[in-house]
């Protein structure tokens, strides 16, 4: 039996921060990356923030309140970050491995799918609408961005945190959406847990191997966030 390639991925911590400095980070390490530069997993809490695709429409932002609204690159409609929810950016070079945008997509719901099942939760898809659901209720959002065949942004997995903001907004532009998270379903989940587990999940079905270093990453190409890190 062939045994399947795997391939290492650097897991970077970056904590809680707010959104444009990540956003801005991103988009520096997808332009400056070499051919032969490793992938990485970027993981994250964010302050509170509206973030709106390219696709959006400003009538599904009902009522931001404080809350800033940030026009990103990213596909599909608006949603909300906020403390509580484990955001993964997948900074892959998806050329070089040979996945399709669609594929990549579905590997990420997958995960998400996986780890949910681990806790005995159904979650599903939702044909037209990327995500993951469960009864019903949005638990997981997924907005990509391509350039030059490598990604950028990428998934939040609602936790534990104040889904209020969700009804200021048509989430992924869709009137009603109901919006659940963890917490409520697994009543042991942490943000830390849950991030350890959707990075593990997430290597999983990529065929990745997580990269453990205490040096931030690789130093051809360090972000500005760098931090500590790697998958424990």
């Amino acid at each position: 039996m062939t045994v399947a390639e795997r391939y290492p991925l650097f897991i970077r911590r970056l904590g809680r921060q707010p959104y444009r400095p990540v956003w801005d980070a991103m988009r520096s390490f997808t332009d400056a990356r070499q051919p032969d530069q490793r992938d990485e997993l970027w993981v994250v809490e964010h302050d509170p923030v509206f973030t709106q695709g390219l696709a959006g429409k400003a009538e599904h932002v009902l009522n931001p309140g404080e809350i800033e609204i940030v026009q990103t690159d990213r596909g599909g409609q608006v949603t909300y970050h906020g403390p509580g929810q484990v955001v993964v950016y997948p900074l892959l070079d998806i050329d070089r491995r040979g996945l399709g945008v669609r594929c990549l997509v579905d590997r990420l719901e997958q995960a998400v799918i996986a780890l949910l099942d681990d806790h005995r939760i159904h979650g599903e898809r939702r044909s037209g609408a990327p995500g993951v659901y469960v009864d019903g209720a949005k638990i997981a959002s997924i907005g990509l961005k391509v350039r030059r065949g490598r990604t950028y942004h990428g998934l939040a997995l609602n936790v534990d945190m104040d889904l209020e903001p969700f009804g200021r907004i048509n989430p992924c532009g869709l009137a009603g959406l109901a919006m659940t998270q963890l917490i409520d379903r697994w009543p042991g989940a942490t943000l830390r847990s849950v991030q350890d587990a959707l990075c593990t999940s997430i290597c999983r079905q990529l065929s990745y191997d997580p990269v453990m270093s205490s040096t931030g990453g690789d130093q051809r190409q360090p972000s500005p966030l760098a931090s500590e890190s790697a998958l424990s």
